[in-house]
């Protein structure tokens, strides 16, 4: 029942975010570069919900693609599935909760650039 509660969190809260972008009083280019003072104060289902958003985005690109999927060059898509190919939203969130914790003098990181750079980049390494 908890993981039902949880993911109906999730889902309302992307849901308000998008009703408010939609209905103007968000703009595109006044929603903000979410840092790891964001991340820190936010709770677990901001969490999933920010990840939620990322993994959304990377499905769209992969299902818009299809059979024909972007080069490398083209978008950061394929490489983000590969770098991330074993991470649950769980152990990203968990891995973004530890960065954090043990760098409290790096807060400003904007949250994507700790996922690429901690997360992604040494999963690429792994893939080779």
């Amino acid at each position: 029942m908890a993981i039902k509660t949880q993911w109906q969190s999730v889902i309302f809260v992307a849901c308000m975010i998008m009703l408010a972008m939609m209905s103007g009083s968000v703009r595109a280019d006044e929603v903000p570069l979410i840092t790891g003072e964001h991340w820190t104060k936010s709770s677990e289902q901001l969490k999933k919900a920010y990840l939620v958003g990322i993994a959304n985005v990377v499905q769209v690109e992969t299902a818009y693609a299809g059979s024909s999927p972007p080069a490398e060059a083209q978008s950061v898509v394929p490489r983000l599935a590969k770098g991330l190919k074993g991470h649950t939203l769980d152990s990203v969130r968990d891995a973004l909760d530890a960065w954090y914790a043990a760098h409290p003098d790096r807060l400003q990181r904007p949250v994507i650039e700790t996922i690429w750079f901690e997360l992604v980049v040494p999963g690429l390494q792994k893939s080779k």
